[in-house]
């Protein structure tokens, strides 16, 4: 298929605020590259102008070889969004080299090495959203590890955007709060959270009443209108900004 249309890769594709944002894509005409380590069949479920392909972020050559399939199947890259990602709380004193190094590959490497095979071919007009953490702006117990990346990828979103401006090519991030997929309720449901394994479905309740100006969390959704409009010519003045999504949680 290539019939050139507007083509989004996104990065962690497959499932939670990934397949929101591939979703969203679709929807708005893009064809959709959904990347991920496993077919779970979302990509097909979208519809024809929507592709799997397998990839590992932490992985420099598999990204490579992603944007590769990615021209084969729609002649051009105009949109990464860099999704890929996993959280887990864990106290300093429990934090070995392999935790930190998996929460750094995934979450702050990937991004490196997506916008690295991806950079060659954007063209003037280009974006590319990162998908942050509010804990990518302020620091929470338990969570260092999973701070200091989320931070990283922020810094690195700002220091892309200068360095592709005069391209013509945009940077920037969302930073959500808590969003209810699949991957943050597994691990809010470990000891180590701030929900310390207990009812997490009545700590979010809680953390919404007492934290979000809105008295609510996002949706996966609403992640992924923020990641469209970022992406359309409707930001096209606006890069190197790291945006809350977070229901008033911190206003900035």
């Amino acid at each position: 298929m290539r019939d050139h249309l507007r083509t989004a890769v996104i990065t962690g594709g497959t499932k939670g605020i990934g397949a929101a944002i591939a979703r969203a894509f679709y929807q708005d005409g893009y064809a959709v590259i959904v990347c991920g380590r496993a077919d779970n069949g979302f990509a097909r479920m979208l519809g024809r102008k929507a592709f799997f392909v397998k990839a590992d972020v932490t992985k420099a050559a598999q990204m490579k070889g992603l944007v590769a399939k990615t021209m084969r199947l729609t002649g051009r890259v105009d949109v990464l969004v860099n999704c890929a990602g996993f959280s887990q709380w864990k106290k300093l004193e429990h934090i070995d080299g392999k935790f930190l190094q998996k929460m750094l590959d995934v979450n702050l490497k990937g991004v490196f090495f997506s916008c690295q095979a991806a950079l060659p071919y954007l063209r003037s007009g280009g974006a590319i959203v990162n998908v942050a953490s509010l804990a990518g702006k302020r620091g929470s117990a338990h969570n260092s590890a999973y701070c200091a990346a989320k931070f990283g990828a922020v810094g690195l979103t700002q220091a892309l955007a200068k360095e592709l401006g005069p391209r013509g090519i945009r940077v920037n991030a969302v930073c959500p709060v808590y969003v209810a997929t699949g991957g943050v309720l597994k691990a809010l449901g470990e000891r180590s959270s701030p929900a310390a394994g207990k009812n997490v479905r009545a700590y979010l309740e809680q953390f919404a009443l007492s934290q979000a100006a809105l008295k609510r969390l996002p949706t996966a959704a609403e992640v992924a209108q923020a990641c469209l409009f970022l992406a359309s010519p409707a930001a096209s003045a606006i890069t190197g900004q790291s945006l809350n999504v977070d229901c008033g949680v911190l206003p900035q």
